[in-house]
C-alpha cells in the first residue's frame, strides 16, 4: 500500500492541538501516524512533501450549501450580482444577455432589495422593458425569491389567477396584478422548473468547474443541502453525483440531504446503496420558517418594523405537520436538518427533536441540527445542547446587512443571534458552512467573520458586531472541520488528523493561528489532498 509523508512546522490536529510541527504518515487513504516533525521515515514513504511555514489542517467541510446553485452562480450559463438598485440589476443583465444570444433563460442571481436605494422590491415591468420576449428568471441573494419577466411568468405557466404552491407567495400589485416576484416556496418551486431544462452536459462541466473551485479553499467535503421542500424541487441532483462517481470524477467528499416530505423510499434507497468513501446521503432537510429580512421568519412577538398588526411571519410547514414528519424520520433513524432562522421556529423544533429524542434516540447516521438559527429565545442555547441538536450557522450571514436586525428585531432580540461564544460555553457542537451562493464559499471569510464578526471587506463593525460573542481561531477551525463531519455522521473518519482518519488535509501559505485577522484575506490554499491523494495544487 502507497505511503506518503506530509510534513509541516505548523500543523492542526484538533482543537486542543492546533499549531504543532509534524510529519503526517499516510498509507492508502487514512492518516497511519503523526510523529514530531523531521522523524517520519522517509525511506519507507513513496512520496515526501515538506511544506515548511505552511499549514497544514483537516480539509474544511462546509456543512450547508446548495451545490447545484453555486456551481451555477456564477457560471457560463448564469450571471451572478447584487446591484445597488432594480435598474442596475436591470442592466448588468442585459450586458449579460450580449454574451448569451439566442431566446433561452436569462438566469442571474444576487439581488437583495432591502439593500437597494431605493429599498423596494422589484416588478416585471423593468425586466418587461429590456426582455420583452425573452424569459428571464433572477434569484434574490438569499434564494427565497424570484423575479421573473412576463416571458418568464408564461414560460412556466402562471397565468394572473394562478395560485402558489403550498407555502410560496405571489407577489401582487394594488390592483391584484402578478409583479413577477415569487417568494418562498413559490419562488424554489419554479426555479427549479427553470434549471429542469439545463442541458445535462452543460451541469456536469458546471458541476466540474465547481469541485475545483471548492478545492482551491482547502473544501474537502460539501452538504448538498436541499433548497426547498416542495416535492421535486430540492435541487440535490443525486442522478449528477452518481454519474460523475461512476466516471471517477467526483473528487471531493459530497453528503446530500434531500427534502424530508414524507416519504422515505428516496432516503432510504440512497442510503442502502452510498455506503463508500465519496458520496454518502445522511439524513434529510425540512424548513420552518423563511427569513427576517422578508418578515418571513417565524417569531414569538411581532417584528419590531411589522408590515401588519401581529407581523410575527409565519410557519412554512404547519407545526404539528413538522412533529409528525421529524418523528418519522427518527422512528427509521434517519438525520433530520431543520431551516430554523426566527424564535418561534427554534424553540418550536427544539421540542420537536427533543421529544424524538427521548422516544427513538440518535439517528443511525448523521446528526439532527437546526440551520442558520439567527434570533433565539433566552434559554434556547442550552435546550439545544440538551435536545443534542447541532448549531449549524454560516458566519459570514453575521455582516451580510449589520443594520437589519436592529431594524427588523429590535435591539433586545437582536442581541442574542448568531451567539457562536455562548454555544462554546454551553457545550453546543457548531458546524460551520456558507449556504453559498447566498455568500461566497470563500474558507477565510467564513473563519474571519467567526473569529472578528466583521466584514471581511470593510472591517465594519469596528470591534465586530456583538464581539462578546467571537471565537478564537482554533475553535471556528473545529466547527468548519469537526463541527461538519458530525452533522454529517464523519466524525469518527473526518475533521481532526489523527491515525485511522481520513487523509484530507487542506494547506495554506500563512499560519492560520498566528495571521492576524486583517490579513486572512491574503491568505492562499497551496495544495488539497482527499483521502490522502493530491486533489489540487497551485
Amino acid at each position: 500500500m502507497a505511503r506518503s509523508i506530509v510534513s509541516s512546522k505548523h500543523v492542526y490536529l484538533d482543537i486542543d492541538h492546533p499549531d504543532v510541527p509534524a510529519d503526517i504518515v499516510i498509507e492508502g487513504d487514512r492518516v497511519r501516524e503523526v510523529v514530531p516533525r523531521g522523524t517520519g521515515d522517509r525511506a519507507a514513504a513513496n512520496s515526501y512533501h515538506d511544506y515548511g511555514d505552511a499549514f497544514v489542517s483537516p480539509g474544511f467541510h462546509d456543512a450547508h450549501q446548495h451545490v447545484l446553485h453555486t456551481a451555477l452562480f456564477p457560471s457560463s450559463l448564469a450571471d451572478r450580482y447584487p446591484g445597488k438598485s432594480e435598474s442596475d440589476c436591470v442592466e448588468r443583465l442585459r450586458s449579460f444577455a450580449l454574451g448569451h444570444p439566442g431566446d433561452g433563460w436569462l438566469i442571474s442571481q444576487g439581488w437583495r432589495s432591502a439593500l437597494w436605494d431605493p429599498a423596494v422590491p422589484p416588478t416585471r415591468d423593468s425586466l418587461d422593458a429590456a426582455f420583452p420576449a425573452r424569459p428571464v428568471a433572477m434569484c434574490s441573494g438569499d434564494l427565497h425569491t424570484l423575479w421573473l419577466n412576463t416571458a418568464g411568468l408564461r414560460a412556466l405557466g402562471i397565468s394572473e389567477d394562478a395560485v402558489p404552491p403550498a407555502g410560496g407567495i405571489f407577489d401582487r400589485d394594488a390592483n391584484g396584478r402578478l409583479t413577477g416576484v415569487l417568494r418562498e416556496a413559490a419562488g424554489m418551486v419554479y426555479t427549479a422548473r427553470v434549471f429542469s431544462q439545463i442541458p445535462r452536459e452543460e451541469l456536469l462541466s458546471i458541476y466540474g468547474d465547481y469541485f475545483q473551485r471548492m478545492l482551491a479553499q482547502g473544501v474537502t467535503s460539501v452538504c448538498d443541502m436541499a433548497l426547498s421542500a416542495a416535492p421535486g424541487a430540492d435541487n440535490v441532483r443525486e442522478d449528477v453525483y452518481e454519474g460523475l462517481l461512476a466516471d471517477g470524477r467526483l473528487p471531493m467528499r459530497v453528503n446530500m440531504f434531500p427534502q424530508l416530505v414524507g416519504d422515505f423510499d428516496r432516503i432510504q434507497s440512497l442510503q442502502a446503496r452510498l455506503t463508500g468513501p465519496i458520496l454518502r446521503s445522511p439524513g434529510m432537510k425540512q424548513f420552518f420558517d423563511g427569513v427576517s429580512s422578508a418578515h418571513t421568519a417565524w417569531l414569538t412577538e411581532p417584528y419590531a418594523n411589522p408590515y401588519f398588526p401581529g407581523d410575527c411571519g409565519r410557519p412554512t410547514v404547519d407545526p404539528e405537520r413538522m412533529r409528525e414528519l421529524v418523528l418519522g424520520a427518527a422512528s427509521r433513524g434517519i438525520a433530520v436538518r431543520i431551516h430554523t432562522i426566527g424564535d418561534r421556529a427554534i424553540h418550536t423544533a427544539i421540542d420537536i427533536f427533543r421529544e424524538a429524542y427521548e422516544r427513538y434516540g440518535a439517528p443511525r447516521q448523521g446528526a439532527n441540527s437546526l440551520e442558520h438559527l439567527e434570533n433565539l429565545l433566552p434559554g434556547d442555547v442550552e435546550a439545544l445542547r440538551d435536545a443534542h441538536l447541532v448549531a449549524s450557522v454560516q458566519p459570514q450571514h453575521i455582516v451580510i446587512d449589520v443594520t437589519q436586525p436592529d431594524r427588523d428585531l429590535g435591539p433586545e432580540r437582536a442581541s442574542l443571534m448568531w451567539p457562536f461564544a455562548s454555544y462554546r460555553k454551553a457545550g453546543v457542537t457548531m458546524a460551520f458552512g456558507t449556504d453559498s451562493p447566498c455568500v461566497d464559499p470563500l474558507s477565510m471569510e467564513v473563519l474571519g467573520c467567526a473569529v472578528t464578526r466583521e466584514d471581511p471587506r470593510t472591517g465594519e463593525p469596528r470591534g465586530g458586531w456583538l464581539p462578546s460573542e467571537r471565537i478564537p481561531m482554533n475553535v471556528a477551525i473545529d466547527a468548519y472541520t469537526r463541527g461538519s463531519a458530525v452533522v454529517a455522521g464523519r466524525a469518527d473518519e473526518l475533521g481532526t488528523i489523527a491515525p485511522g482518519m481520513l487523509a484530507d488535509l487542506a494547506v495554506f501559505d500563512h499560519n492560520l493561528m498566528s495571521t492576524p485577522a486583517e490579513r486572512l484575506g491574503d491568505v492562499r490554499a497551496v495544495a488539497t489532498y482527499v483521502g490522502g491523494a493530491l486533489a489540487w495544487e497551485r
